[in-house]
């Protein structure tokens, strides 16, 4: 009587089922890859305005009140522009 090869069958079967090591890896490349993406435009939407407020708490700190009220106001309608194109574009992509 022929002995059974379990190596054999089980090549046999990854084969007619298919291999599927690489898909799960690729599902954390493509989760990774839109991780970045995200952290990107959030920097490039909030970079500016985030810079912005630490030139306003630094010349808070000191006695340059009246530049910081000045830098202020200029952050808070780079702000509000910025807002808007947000809004924009996160409307025309759901049109």
């Amino acid at each position: 009587m022929r002995s059974w090869n379990r190596a054999k069958t089980r090549k046999m079967l990854c084969r007619l089922m298919g291999n599927k090591n690489g898909g799960v890896m690729m599902e954390y490349v493509i989760l990774a890859v839109l991780i970045a993406a995200a952290v990107v435009v959030a920097v490039a939407m909030f970079g500016k305005t985030i810079v912005g407020m630490f030139d306003v708490a630094g010349k808070g700190a000191t006695t340059r009140h009246t530049e910081a009220k000045s830098t202020l106001d200029s952050t808070r309608s780079t702000q509000d522009s910025d807002a808007d194109a947000a809004k924009q574009y996160h409307d025309s992509m759901h049109e």
